[in-house]
């Protein structure tokens, strides 16, 4: 049985989705859990008493993970209250656009690559010295099937900000193993989250549903196990690796 009691797990962008869904599936194994949000502020409370009712702590901070200054200070709020941050889970981030590269004004590249890249950047730094200071730690960041597949229509933006978050894990496993903080990473392909409501068309999801294996899309909770699994010690000796979710749709 995976336990983490007495350990504290930060996700970020963790008022709906995937991040909502581990956010809750560490809370049933008794870590208490810190609820991140930005602009959903209802959907993050609600994730909230949703921990807190499952019996452990549960804390919400709000704030931009692209602003350094709102990160430091998310920081600094949970290590006042809890004295540190044993499991750092990098799940925030979005597509902002659909659009080929010939009609993406560069502002809009910029701002892709701040959600999904910089924000891994800014939150981890902030997070090394803590646990570092802990004599330990566990870094999972989200990357995407697309930075394997080069992402769907549109996505190619999006798709490489991804690629840089699953190269960064590789690289951040490297540099911070003497500090005894592992960094992995999961790939998750074609989940039903609120991201694919906004950015895909019910055809297109039915397009990409029927290429997988499974012949559907994949659940918010059916990524959790990764999660649990890799911030567990029986992942002890595992960096630098990124789990896929995707149904079968990528086979290594």
């Amino acid at each position: 049985m995976i336990s983490f009691e007495n350990k504290v797990v930060w996700v970020t962008g963790s008022s709906s989705g995937i991040g909502a869904a581990i956010a809750l599936g560490f809370a049933e194994h008794g870590a208490s859990v810190v609820i991140h949000g930005n602009t959903k502020r209802l959907e993050a409370e609600r994730i909230l008493k949703q921990v807190e009712e499952k019996g452990t702590k549960g804390m919400l901070v709000l704030g931009d993970v692209t602003k350094q200054s709102d990160v430091q200070h998310m920081v600094n709020q949970i290590t006042e209250e809890f004295g540190g941050i044993d499991i750092l889970v990098n799940n925030a981030g979005t597509m902002v656009t659909r659009s080929n590269i010939e009609d993406l004004e560069e502002e809009t590249w910029n701002r892709i690559m701040d959600i999904n890249l910089n924000s891994v950047f800014r939150v981890t730094k902030a997070i090394i010295p803590v646990m570092k200071k802990k004599g330990s730690g566990k870094i999972i960041n989200m990357t995407s099937l697309a930075a394997r597949n080069g992402g769907g229509g549109g996505a190619v933006a999006y798709a490489a900000a991804k690629g840089g978050v699953s190269t960064l894990t590789r690289g951040l496993a490297k540099e911070l193993a003497d500090s005894k903080i592992t960094v992995n990473a999961i790939g998750p392909g074609i989940i039903a989250t609120p991201f694919h409501d906004q950015y895909s068309t019910p055809e297109m999801r039915r397009n990409m549903a029927s290429q997988v294996p499974l012949k559907r899309e994949g659940q918010p909770e059916e990524v959790v196990g990764a999660a649990l699994y890799l911030a567990s010690e029986y992942a002890s000796y595992i960096t630098g690796e990124i789990i896929e979710v995707n149904g079968g749709l990528l086979m290594d």
